[in-house]
């Protein structure tokens, strides 16, 4: 199977290709002004490649839908799914290698940054196993990466330029190729764009965008006014993967369609001045009708039915011992009954599988839930207090008041919330003398697929003098807890 596709064609006829293989090393930045070709050059791109390579596609105005119905991607509607949803599709995307299209358009902008970071992230974080080749190609990633603060709320910003630095900064070992569109090279980050090492560059007017441009290029300063003047489809395209010189291309066809289409001319209605005075005024006045729905007629029901409903006891409002058993029902436990409730939903809730890559919101959303279901009043547990009592059934503690977790939970107010988890379990297991759990396992209870990630926190943990870590000279590994006096039992790292 050949790994290259004609893109295009220059001036004078000769086709330019792209070759895959060396595309997914190397990566791709395109930018172009609105009207410019930029979505035409992706379609094109797309199609071209599709049956190639896995493809993945970050459309935030929803264009590229169309692409399901010619060549099989399969679309996800960003606004119907939850974080932990967006993270579980990600990761089946790159177990089953399936070509797909994240359409974000029903998402208002904020949302967008936070779905897509979180899509994107689980992409990264897929095991080792299923680090297959793929394009992953981000339509306005200006949106996504964005140079400085804008409207945007500042979480989201963060987020989102965190999943696009790693996409084109550590993605390619993980088989991750970003392609990325931009209407303004000066709104992208610039850590972003750099990463790219091939360039498809259309038209663009603003002075500091053509210089950008030409410097990408390896252009002159004054040749940058030639990008000014290319026309609609056409670009300058230079890289390994294109050409090692800059290349004009005039972009090929495409078969699927976008949802948005360019506005062309209609003719202007006929009416006269007076006529369309009329239609603009009439009525102007009067408020607009509203429709009445009717309303059902009271229920009329004869004495002999009505006597029968009382001693069947079903009238609306009990009256005597019923009245009395609702309100008992009603009451709220005591305050140990209510405890105790509260703990069994968290224990309920982490024997839960994918349960810790869920966002602490969704979860705390969750367990109010289910105490409100169950009757429970949690007007005294704030957020903070059930991630920590959620950490701990995490790792088996079922009771966090029995005195044997008095000293552990006094030395966790120095580890941060997102970290409790995997510590609690680490002291558990020292404090009952047993082995230090895996990479794998902790890396599960801290809510990630990457076993890196929890070196990184065992480090941090050890900078804080809250863990010591020993691994001999037989590579078994063994976990203290300084303050406690605890050790794990030593087993193979």
């Amino acid at each position: 199977m050949s790994a290259s596709i004609v893109i295009g064609q220059t001036p004078r006829g000769e086709p330019i290709k792209i070759d895959i293989k060396e595309l997914l090393a190397t990566r791709l930045l395109v930018q172009g002004n609105s009207g410019s070709g930029k979505s035409h050059l992706l379609r094109r791109l797309l199609e071209e490649s599709a049956p190639i390579v896995q493809q993945v596609v970050i459309d935030p105005e929803g264009d590229f839908v169309s692409l399901a119905e010619e060549f099989g991607h399969v679309v996800i509607d960003g606004s119907a799914y939850g974080e932990a949803e967006i993270a579980r599709l990600a990761a089946r995307i790159r177990q089953h290698r399936a070509s797909v299209v994240l359409a974000l358009d029903e998402l208002e902008i904020d949302q967008q940054m936070k779905c897509a970071a979180q899509f994107l992230n689980a992409l990264f974080d897929a095991p080792r196993e299923q680090w297959y080749p793929a394009l992953v190609v981000v339509d306005e990633a200006q949106m996504f990466a964005p140079a400085a603060a804008g409207e945007v709320t500042e979480e989201a910003r963060r987020v989102s330029l965190a999943a696009m630095t790693n996409l084109m900064c550590r993605g390619r070992k993980r088989g991750l190729a970003g392609v990325i569109a931009t209407q303004r090279l000066a709104k992208l980050a610039k850590n972003v764009a750099a990463e790219a090492s091939n360039f498809l560059m259309g038209r663009t007017f603003l002075d500091i965008d053509m210089v950008r441009a030409a410097d990408l290029l390896g252009m002159e300063r004054r040749q940058a006014e030639q990008i000014r003047d290319l026309s609609r489809g056409q670009f300058l395209g230079l890289g390994p993967a294109i050409s090692r010189r800059p290349v004009a291309v005039d972009i090929g066809s495409v078969r699927s369609g976008a949802k948005s289409v360019t506005p062309g001319l209609a003719p202007l209605p006929t009416a006269s001045t007076e006529d369309m005075r009329e239609l603009l005024h009439a009525g102007l006045h009067i408020e607009p009708e509203r429709p009445e729905f009717p309303r059902p007629a009271p229920r009329v029901e004869d004495a002999e039915t009505l006597a029968r409903r009382i001693a069947a006891n079903e009238m609306l409002e009990p009256t005597g011992a019923q009245a009395r058993e609702r309100e008992r029902l009603r009451a709220e436990p005591e305050p140990e009954e209510n405890r105790a409730a509260v703990i069994a939903i968290l224990n309920a809730m982490a024997s839960e599988p994918d349960c810790t890559f869920q966002s602490s919101t969704t979860l705390f959303q969750d367990f109010s839930i289910r105490c409100r279901m169950k009757g429970l009043s949690v007007r005294e547990l704030d957020a903070t207090m059930f991630r920590r009592g959620f950490a701990a059934a995490l790792a088996g503690i079922e009771d966090p008041e029995d005195e044997r977790w008095k000293d552990l939970f006094n030395l966790a107010r120095h580890v941060p919330d997102d970290a409790l988890a995997p510590f609690f379990v680490i002291a558990r297991a020292a404090m009952d003398g047993e082995p230090c759990p895996d990479d794998t396992e902790l890396a599960r209870i801290y809510g990630t697929s990457s076993p890196r990630r929890v070196q990184r926190l065992l480090d941090y943990l050890e900078k804080d003098g809250l863990l010591v870590v020993r691994t001999d000279f037989s590579g078994k590994r063994s976990v203290s807890l300084p303050d406690m006096g605890v050790t794990t039992a030593p087993v193979e790292a």
